[in-house]
């Protein structure tokens, strides 16, 4: 729960917010909560149609083999 001097002190955030501790190091980003305004009227670019043919087609890989793969990448 945010206390009122906190919100205060982020203000109207419109995009993320790094904060960081005395040393300047980050501690997290704050990403405001996006007003559902913005995308009203706006369609998406992909059809009904094929979003439910992927849905239908199944597939992808398991979180863990999308790791370990970053992972070599990385080295």
């Amino acid at each position: 729960m945010v206390d009122q001097s906190t919100r205060t002190k982020l203000g109207n955030l419109e995009s993320p917010l790094e904060l960081c501790d005395e040393a300047g190091r980050v501690l997290g980003i704050f990403t405001p909560a996006a007003d559902p305004a913005v995308y009203q009227g706006v369609d998406s670019p992909t059809s009904p149609e094929e979003l439910r043919r992927r849905e239908e087609q199944g597939g992808g890989r398991p979180l863990s083999e999308i790791l370990a793969d970053l992972e070599q990448k990385a080295n």
